[in-house]
């Protein structure tokens, strides 16, 4: 049996990180994990090929080459799937969609004929033998959720590390809390579910021998989500990287509460994460009730930022404007708490309802809802009727992104965070992409771009007063320089 894999094309995103893969000589910023761990599942006696449209383009022979061609995709990718449903519809293949885009959407693709939907663990037997026999059903939908223990490793084989930036990997699923406006508990439940920490370290292991050095995304929809064994992962890693010599640096997803935890904070900086994404959302109270942020709410949430920045992870942040509750001053209100944060990577989107989550369903209730989403999370669009104005929520949105990204706000913005950051001295190998990042982004950020004086300013003062913390201000000026560009295009 021939099986070809596709991953869809990423839009430039704010995670996408397109504008500065050239200056890292990559082609894509992630490899596509679910496709990969897929691949694992069926018989190693298939012939199997593995396309990433981010990293080469797919041609015709791929697809005449195949039995079945299979797709994993997200909501943003939608456009991208779509287009190559129809090259594969126009040479007679058989297509098998699965991941997030057609768990919660999948009656969008009639032109698809078969789906797996949830997550594949407990369906593959099955869909694997009906494939044998040439008899597929047209949904195989996945009841519960499984025992992640049984997932195999990834296929790491099936692509080349190199055209990466960051490798991936994934240790739990799920997430103890159940915000409104996420599709997370839809996915993957509130009931946090975890591999063992020898099977974690062993993937980690793996890719070691194949060669990686730099950096892992743990993947979680919540890292700490079961707190006992993620210490235990940790301690793992902790012994892992003694015994191996690893230079891998890690960062992942986590809620704010990990603030609160000092002891794991230390752990994970002795494991070698860095930093950690967290759903910061808004600093209204009211917005913050409304979607049942609960791990939120009663805290000073810049206090809880820096002293995550000073246990030695950074912090980016993702920040939400558009909630029923919102008052005429939010943007104001976002941009000095993203400042006064010093939360650099500062993702910041319009409300949108997801499917299948509660707000979706609130809004379909209350007849709001307009109009299903791109997955774009920097779009300057609203799917649903809001209760602010339209046009100043967009307008206020767009002004508020390219204001966090003017270079001198946003250096100013870095130089909060480096005054707060207490980096470990073992965090601070440079990979020879990154000494070519800081090649290319010396001229492209010092000579050619706007902001040069900003930049100037920012690098010889870093150089001058904080020369430990001069690689962490050279990586930030040049993600700056992909969200300025995001911004800018809004």
């Amino acid at each position: 049996m021939k099986v070809l894999l596709v991953y869809p094309q990423t839009e430039a995103t704010f995670w996408s990180f397109k504008h500065v893969l050239r200056m890292a000589s990559k082609r894509a910023a992630f490899p596509p994990l679910g496709l990969l761990t897929v691949a694992a599942m069926l018989p190693s006696d298939w012939a199997l090929q593995l396309v990433d449209t981010n990293v080469e383009p797919l041609t015709d022979a791929q697809i005449r080459w195949a039995d079945y061609v299979m797709i994993s995709a997200m909501i943003v990718h939608r456009s991208s799937v779509n287009t190559i449903v129809d090259r594969c519809a126009a040479l007679g293949k058989t297509v098998i969609g699965g991941g997030p885009l057609f768990t919660t959407g999948h009656s969008a693709f009639p032109r698809i004929q078969h789906f797996v939907l949830g997550e594949a663990e407990g369906v593959m037997p099955e869909l694997v033998e009906d494939m044998r026999r040439g008899a597929l059903r047209a949904i195989y939908r996945a009841e519960g959720h499984p025992d992640i223990t049984r997932t195999p490793m990834p296929r790491w084989d099936l692509i080349r590390l190199d055209h990466y930036v960051t490798m991936a990997a994934q240790f739990s699923r799920g997430c103890p809390y159940d915000c409104e406006f996420c599709d997370i508990v839809v996915m993957n439940g509130r009931t946090p579910r975890t591999k063992s920490p020898a099977q974690m370290v062993a993937e980690l292991e793996a890719l070691r021998r194949r060669g990686w050095k730099d950096r892992v995304f743990i993947v979680d929809d919540n890292f700490i989500g079961n707190r006992h064994q993620t210490r235990a992962l940790l301690d793992e890693m902790i012994q892992w990287r003694d015994r191996s010599g690893s230079t891998m640096g890690f960062f992942t997803e986590a809620s704010v509460n990990l603030a609160d935890d000092s002891d794991l904070c230390d752990r994970m900086v002795r494991a070698g994460f860095n930093k950690v994404f967290l759903g910061l959302e808004t600093p209204s109270v009211e917005s913050l009730e409304e979607c049942r942020k609960l791990q939120n709410q009663g805290r000073d949430m810049v206090a809880s930022v820096q002293a995550l920045q000073r246990a030695g992870l950074e912090v980016m942040g993702g920040f939400i404007v558009g909630f029923d509750s919102d008052r005429e001053d939010i943007f104001q209100r976002q941009f000095e708490f993203i400042q006064r944060s010093g939360v650099v990577t500062a993702m910041v989107g319009l409300l949108t309802a997801l499917p299948q989550t509660r707000l979706y369903h609130r809004l379909m209730k209350e007849g709001r809802l307009e109009s299903e989403t791109t997955g774009n999370n920097t779009e300057a669009v609203l799917n649903f009727r809001p209760k602010l104005d339209r046009t100043f929520l967009v307008d206020g949105y767009r002004e508020l992104m390219k204001k966090l990204y003017e270079p001198g706000r946003f250096y100013q913005r870095a130089r909060v965070f480096l005054r707060n950051y207490r980096p470990r001295s073992e965090q601070l190998r440079i990979s020879w992409s990154d000494f070519q990042a800081f090649l290319k982004s010396f001229w492209v950020l010092g000579f050619w771009q706007p902001g040069r004086t900003a930049y100037w300013r920012f690098f010889l003062s870093t150089l001058l007063r904080r020369p430990r913390h001069f690689r962490y201000a050279v990586e930030l000026a040049i993600l700056g320089h992909h969200f300025r560009r995001v911004a800018n295009r809004m």
